[in-house]
């Protein structure tokens, strides 16, 4: 059998042999195989671009096309209200972009066995979850005479979140500086200033921003919801903080990914960065029945990643770097990129697509080859 794969080794890529190994029906003739391995061999070759095709202006129309059929949608979770997931176009403008700051920062948390089966999916959904002071809360009260504060917490809640009311005392003194808390005997966290002469007015803002303190969870996860994907149990969040979520025990390290490109590439480096592109373009198309050849795809993403880290297709990325001025100025801001080239005595030398359109010129596009030119003796 691995006579038969060696002629087309180094012709098409492992990965397509690899299939075609797997997949082969069983008991399957050496001259099936044969044939397979040819046809095989006979679509990859036309599946390639000729050389000097403009892959990048098939690649932009290829998307551009489709994309403005899309429709504007922002999508909910059914029954969660707090979870909206923004896709369609707006999302695919997110991404091409390369915004920071998106709209909704997502997680897609994978669990280890037997968690992802759907052992305690509730209690780890929870105990993810960011959660402040004032969801333990009973009750503040203030004692005017004594420059006091007492907090009364809720012991079910904090059961159910593995805490304890020292714990929850410790995380307060250490949020703020200059004031005391003390746990008394009826388990009531009692508040003193450490100043020696405390003012009523400092107690009063006390009150309002303790209530605000990040008491247990994971910072940045502002809701979660287990769903079945498939097999297993998944848990989606509102939020992401990706970092930390990879230190807790019982996720599954190797598929939890974030849909936040910047998280993506400070945590695993620009490559990774490209991946998450691909993969949340694809989502977007995929959601939208739109069927887009994913080498187009991949093109996009090797531009916004070729610098070494991820750059938007706008003024502020991709568009910045392009070496013809005309280029620069017809996509935003025009008077402030043509002073500039003027004012350093800038070149243009009509090279790609945008400038020669300016122009009323042919653009030049085509094989892309090199012309050859000899003196025959």
């Amino acid at each position: 059998m691995a006579d038969l794969f060696r002629p087309y080794r180094g012709k098409m890529p492992e990965k397509i042999l690899e299939d075609i190994k797997e997949n082969l029906p069983p008991k399957c003739s050496t001259a099936k195989v044969k044939k397979i391995l040819g046809a095989v061999y006979q679509e990859y070759n036309r599946s390639l671009s000729q050389p000097g095709e403009s892959v990048g202006l098939v690649g932009a129309e290829s998307i551009g096309e489709p994309g403005t059929q899309m429709t504007l949608n922002t999508f909910h979770f059914a029954g969660v209200s707090e979870l909206n997931v923004t896709t369609g176009l707006p999302r695919l403008i997110e991404i091409l972009d390369g915004r920071k700051n998106i709209n909704t920062k997502m997680m897609e948390i994978y669990l280890k066995k037997p968690y992802s089966k759907g052992k305690d999916l509730k209690k780890i959904a929870e105990r993810m979850k960011e959660t402040k002071l004032e969801v333990f809360l009973d009750e503040i009260s203030i004692n005017i005479a004594n420059l006091q504060m007492i907090i009364l917490l809720n012991k079910k809640k904090l059961k159910n979140a593995d805490l304890k009311e020292d714990k929850v005392a410790k995380i307060l003194a250490k949020s703020f500086k200059g004031f005391k808390f003390k746990l008394q005997k009826d388990e009531s966290l009692l508040v003193t200033s450490s100043s020696k002469d405390p003012a009523l007015n400092e107690i009063y803002k006390l009150k309002e921003k303790i209530k605000g303190t990040f008491i247990s969870g994971i910072k940045g996860v502002t809701q979660v919801l287990p769903i079945k994907g498939g097999e297993e149990y998944i848990i989606v969040t509102a939020g992401t903080n990706l970092k930390e979520m990879l230190k807790q025990e019982y996720i599954d390290i190797t598929r939890t990914v974030s849909n936040d490109l910047f998280e993506i590439q400070a945590l695993f480096g620009v490559e990774a960065a490209r991946q998450v592109i691909i993969n949340e373009v694809l989502k977007v198309l995929d959601a939208q029945g739109i069927n887009i050849d994913i080498r187009h795809i991949m093109l996009v993403a090797d531009a916004m990643s070729m610098s070494g880290k991820v750059m938007g297709i706008n003024r502020y990325g991709i568009v910045k770097e392009k070496p013809s001025v005309l280029a620069r100025a017809s996509f935003e801001t025009p008077i402030k990129h043509i002073i500039n080239a003027a004012l350093t005595g800038e070149v243009d030398y009509l090279n790609s697509v945008i400038e020669n359109v300016m122009m009323n010129q042919l653009v030049p596009v085509g094989t892309g080859l090199p012309g050859l030119v000899t003196k025959v003796k």
